[in-house]
């Protein structure tokens, strides 16, 4: 496999102290490993920003004083992205060390992609009480991946459907795949099990309820760019 192709991997950290040491290793012993790993602490209240700095020149870690919200870190992120390919990771979930690899031979046995997912398996995080376990949604079966967390695309799909919308504190990944997806972008979806999403009391779905009114507003604009090119 070719080795000259850098990876940049964007991932937002906000109060995953608990997390985001696994997560960072998850990236660091990837196969693939012309990589830079970029971290961007949206105003963590905790000790991630610390956890961060302790793997040193290993990481780069960009700092935020206030809370903005994933989209805003994600651009943060981009734009300091020096990678041809970009993928996305959160704070709280773990990739599969091979998982860059495997997306990377696809690109290399389909050189008109330009965006490619993989299969995803969702597990309760191990700290959490049983009574909590209990009434958590996790999926037990692989799923299709259709998240940010999953997902390598070349940076050149950036330039062409532009950043996240910052406005939204859930749903953005949905907004801009939707975009791409309109512009015509072509993706790809692995079978193979990449990516582990954890299940725990303080997911971004769960601490912001009050933003579901995002996900209305994601599915406004998707009507209203697909009427306007009729």
């Amino acid at each position: 496999m070719r080795s000259d192709r850098l990876v940049s991997v964007i991932m937002p950290v906000f109060n995953t102290e608990r997390y985001v040491a696994e997560a960072v290793w998850s990236v660091l012993n990837q196969t693939y490993t012309n990589v830079e790993t970029i971290c961007l602490d949206d105003g963590s209240e905790d000790n991630s920003l610390d956890i961060l700095h302790s793997f040193g020149e290993r990481v780069r870690v960009i700092e935020s004083k206030e809370n903005a919200g994933i989209g805003k870190a994600r651009n943060k992120g981009l734009m300091e992205a020096k990678g041809d390919f970009i993928a996305f990771i959160d704070a709280d979930d773990i990739w599969e060390k091979d998982k860059l690899e495997k997306q990377l031979t696809a690109f290399d046995q389909d050189p008109d992609l330009k965006m490619c997912f993989t299969y995803m398996q969702c597990f309760l995080s191990p700290e959490l009480p049983e009574e909590v376990k209990r009434i958590r949604y996790c999926p037990t079966e692989p799923i299709p991946g259709h998240v940010a967390g999953t997902c390598l695309l070349k940076k050149e799909v950036v330039d062409r459907v532009g950043t996240f919308d910052e406005t939204l504190r859930i749903g953005e990944f949905i907004d801009w795949n939707t975009r791409a997806q309109d512009a015509g972008m072509r993706s790809t979806m692995l079978q193979d099990i990449l990516y582990r999403r954890r299940v725990h009391d303080s997911n971004t779905g769960i601490q912001e309820r009050p933003s579901r009114t995002d996900y209305l507003k994601v599915v406004r604009n998707a009507l209203e760019r697909r009427n306007n090119k009729d």
